[in-house]
């Protein structure tokens, strides 16, 4: 049997995108947001990115080596992952990659920071 799932892309930009804690949130590799509005198996997303691993957003941690998500895991409604490459997994996860996250992220939530106050 197949994976049925509902997903919704955007562009870079995330135009349009309000961010809701009832989709589970994937961040590609170039910066492209994917949405579920159910709970989806990882080994779906996985299927169409062969060279990448997930990682929860909640298990990152700097100077460690990042998680995988196992395929027969369910994306989380209300949860943030990323998708990273395969050669990155045996690296530990630094400040300057986390930096990269957060603004690939930051970029789909139509926000801005400035002087350490939100600009919506």
């Amino acid at each position: 049997m197949g994976v049925c799932a509902s997903s919704h892309c955007t562009n870079k930009a995330g135009e349009g995108l309000k961010w809701s804690s009832s989709t589970a949130k994937i961040i590609h590799l170039d910066g492209r947001l994917q949405e579920f509005n159910q709970p989806t198996k990882a080994s779906y997303v996985l299927y169409q990115n062969p060279k990448c691993f997930i990682c929860n957003s909640e298990l990152m941690y700097i100077d460690s080596h990042l998680p995988h998500m196992a395929a027969e895991e369910e994306l989380q409604l209300g949860q943030i992952y990323f998708l990273m490459p395969l050669t990155k997994s045996h690296l530990p996860f630094s400040l300057q990659e986390l930096c990269k996250l957060a603004i690939k992220a930051s970029a789909h939530m139509g926000l801005a920071v400035h002087g350490g106050r939100r600009i919506e």
